[in-house]
């Protein structure tokens, strides 16, 4: 598996992926500035957490104008998978490659801790085929803007496409 990892300014822990793609392909991923404006054929992109660009106007939004997006997008029109982390998930939704928005924690405090994750029964996907579906997971969480928010229409058609990989389970 062919992997790259797009660093932005402020981004952080993208030493951490690299270091476990490398461990989980035993290949050197690549890695992408984010003023890169070609990504080379790869499988998989990953965009780790932080705080683009200081998270100055609201998170990932800077971040979600840089010239690697073209390509970003480019990869996800072929098929190419990509994980976005924390601020990288904030980055695919500010960009559009994924509907909805984070905002503000529901208690509109940073959360820190472990929680459990439900797998879903989705597509053929390469972030969960190693699981059988309902299989429960345990995850740290560390945010403040993880409240995931699209309208029911929105959700109905991730769930009809069998697009949502996990769900946070009941005890969280």
């Amino acid at each position: 598996m062919r992997c790259g990892v797009i660093v932005f300014p402020g981004s952080n822990c993208d030493r951490d992926v690299m270091v476990a793609l490398k461990n989980i392909t035993r290949k050197n991923p690549k890695l992408l500035w984010h003023k890169d404006t070609e990504i080379e054929n790869l499988d998989l992109i990953v965009i780790p957490g932080g705080f683009t660009f200081g998270d100055y106007l609201r998170c990932g939004a800077l971040a979600s104008n840089s010239p690697i997006i073209k390509s970003l997008r480019d990869h996800a029109s072929r098929g190419g998978a990509i994980l976005g982390i924390c601020n990288g998930f904030q980055i695919l939704t500010e960009t559009g490659l994924l509907p909805g928005a984070l905002i503000k924690n529901k208690n509109l405090k940073f959360l820190c801790k472990d929680v459990d994750i439900i797998i879903q029964r989705t597509l053929q996907s390469p972030f969960t085929s190693g699981f059988p579906p309902n299989s429960k997971i345990n995850l740290p969480i560390a945010h403040n803007e993880g409240n995931y928010f699209i309208s029911d229409e929105g959700l109905a058609r991730l769930d009809y496409n069998g697009q949502i990989a996990f769900k946070y389970g009941t005890n969280n």
